[in-house]
């Protein structure tokens, strides 16, 4: 392990780092070495550690693994006081030998170790990443990150920290998705998220139950599940029954449940109750309860809520959680007779309900591995009408064009195309920004006009396409961290406005285009609005997949790909506009 700092994460500092780093891994041979810059690594399954700083965990027979680049992180991970049981803490720093992946591989084989938390500032090696996430799938074992990287400060911040190449956050996201790495946002929703899977593992969808003694408790669980996309199902005839049978008449029935407090101190009726409850159709009861600081207060009128939910889980078998609405407010020794119990304590309702969201993630078919991404270069700006006709070799429906120079081609131009046709000055970005596109429907008198007093010399001239239902934006990005990243927007001069896109890495596969499509607000366009014809599906996935075919054919050298807008009807997907930047 090295601890010392000084090596490739100060070359911006030292022009010697990275020479230093070089030297140390010549020196190491085939010795494994975590760092530079870290604290090694704690194992709480075996007592045994290589650790230079105090550490707050304690020994367990199972539990979960973590691995950050971030050592001051994981000594804070150390002294949470949630309950979640640490196998593993492992640090990786700038990662020069041994990488995130490796590390996480080997952690996952422990047959005692039910699920891996990654800290990430950069991802380094794609395909180990891949493999890890073929391991964690073989083995049933799921992951969860915390990858920082979504503001530009963050990310400039990686670069001096762990010299890591953090890349965009669209590919980081969308390489998190490709591999079912679950992604959260903060710390204590990387905690709560580890909790959950390690109590009850995956959930099959995001539908919970929750059971309250306050209606504000129900209608906050309500609101705050929207923005998660969790759904409360309808009680059942059986839950209905029992639920009547535990609380009598004075209490209504739904789901979210306040259940008053007209039982509170007699268990064999509150068990009752939470049994009842736990009979519905969800993946997850919560029972909302917020326990009473214990310096000021008598906690043990709490203790029947405890024993309870014991009971009812024990008599059910279901998935129970208990949850309390601020995290403070769930003590840990509580928490810790909870998981004995196989009941997940969650500290924090909208944490809860955000690690909830990710362990009920649906799983894919493994994806095609990646198309790595290649050595960036200085890229040239493809001619529109050479780029489409590149595009065209690979399957994608470009307008009927010509190009022309001077008024007597162009004049040509137009009447072999004829009318309506879009006139488009050549050598200028962003063209309708700056009048260099003419739509003209009726003769050529004014076509030739609006040409001419254009900012150019030659001019690409094309068939209008009309009809469409809705325009998209087909992109691709190289990411020299993550890969090639295809994005689809609302497309058209709006697209900046109405910031409607999904992305994914390349190669893709029907399902993951489909999903991105469907996520688009726009998707209801395409699927036909308010008696409107739908776009044709097929005819998209075909220009899409054109795309994909040239970026896989082109991938040496090319920088970016953008067709806006790529315009949809009911019978076919043309893209009426090109841009490549590709070093040749």
């Amino acid at each position: 392990m090295c601890f010392a700092s000084g090596f490739r994460e100060a070359q911006a500092e030292d022009s010697h780092a990275a020479d230093l780093q070089d030297s140390l891994l010549d020196a190491a041979g085939d010795m494994p070495i975590l760092g530079p810059n870290c604290y090694g690594f704690v194992n709480y399954l075996d007592g045994a550690l290589l650790w230079p700083d105090q550490h707050g965990g304690q020994s367990t027979d199972r539990g979960v693994a973590v691995v950050t680049q971030s050592s001051n992180i994981a000594i804070n991970l150390t002294m949470q006081k949630r309950a979640l049981p640490l196998a593993y803490v492992v640090t990786a720093g700038n990662q020069a030998q041994v990488g995130l992946a490796e590390i996480g591989m080997a952690l996952l084989e422990d047959e005692r170790v039910t699920a891996l938390g990654l800290h990430i500032e950069g991802v380094g090696d794609l395909r180990q990443f891949e493999a890890l996430s073929e391991t964690a799938r073989k083995l049933g074992k799921p992951i969860v990150a915390l990858k920082v990287g979504r503001s530009h400060q963050a990310r400039a911040a990686t670069v001096s920290h762990t010299a890591s190449l953090a890349g965009e956050d669209s590919g980081a996201e969308a390489l998190l998705n490709r591999l079912e790495i679950g992604r959260v946002d903060s710390l204590p929703v990387f905690l709560e998220t580890l909790k959950l899977l390690h109590v009850v593992g995956r959930l099959p969808d995001p539908e919970i139950a929750t059971i309250s003694c306050s209606g504000g408790e129900a209608s906050l669980a309500a609101d705050l599940a929207i923005a998660h996309e969790i759904t409360f199902p309808p009680l059942n005839a059986l839950q209905a029954e029992g639920l009547r049978d535990a609380l009598g008449p004075l209490v209504a029935l739904a789901n979210p449940l306040d259940y008053h407090t007209y039982i509170w101190r007699n268990v064999e009726a509150m068990t009752r109750c939470f049994a009842a409850m736990m009979a519905g159709t969800q993946s997850l009861t919560l029972l909302i309860v917020d326990f009473p600081r214990d310096d000021r207060c008598d906690p043990g009128d709490w203790d029947c809520v405890i024993a309870s939910s014991i009971a009812a889980k024990a008599q059910t078998g279901a998935r129970v959680g208990m949850v309390a609405s601020l995290p403070e407010l769930m003590p840990e020794s509580v928490a810790e007779q909870l998981i004995v119990a196989g009941i997940v304590p969650l500290c924090g309702l909208d944490e809860a309900l955000a690690a909830i969201r990710i362990a009920a993630r649906p799983s894919a078919e493994p994806p095609p591995p990646l198309l790595l991404p290649t050595a960036s270069v200085a890229p040239d700006l493809m001619p529109e009408a050479e780029a489409k006709r590149q595009l065209a070799l690979h399957g994608l429906p470009v307008p009927k064009a010509r190009r022309a120079k001077g008024k007597v081609a162009l004049t040509a131009a137009l009447r072999e195309i004829g009318t309506p046709a879009v006139v488009k000055a050549e050598g200028l970005a962003h063209k309708s920004e700056v009048g260099g596109v003419f739509m003209a429907r009726k003769g050529t008198g004014e076509a030739i006009s609006a040409a001419l007093s254009m900012p150019c010399d030659s001019w690409l001239i094309e068939e209008m396409i009309e009809g469409g239902v809705a325009e998209l934006l087909i992109g691709v990005v190289k990411d020299p961290a993550h890969g090639f990243v295809m994005t689809l927007a609302a497309g058209g001069v709006l697209t900046e406005v109405l910031k409607d896109s999904a992305s994914f890495l390349l190669p893709a596969t029907d399902a993951m285009i489909d999903n991105a499509l469907d996520k688009l607000r726009i998707a209801p366009l395409l699927r036909g609005y308010r008696g409107a014809p739908a776009g044709q599906r097929a005819a998209i996935l075909r220009a899409v997949r054109a795309v994909e075919d040239y970026v896989v054919a082109h991938a040496d050298g090319l920088e970016e790909i953008e067709i806006n807008p790529l315009i949809c009807t009911p019978d076919r997907a043309i893209a009426v506009d090109a841009l490549i930047r590709r070093k040749e």
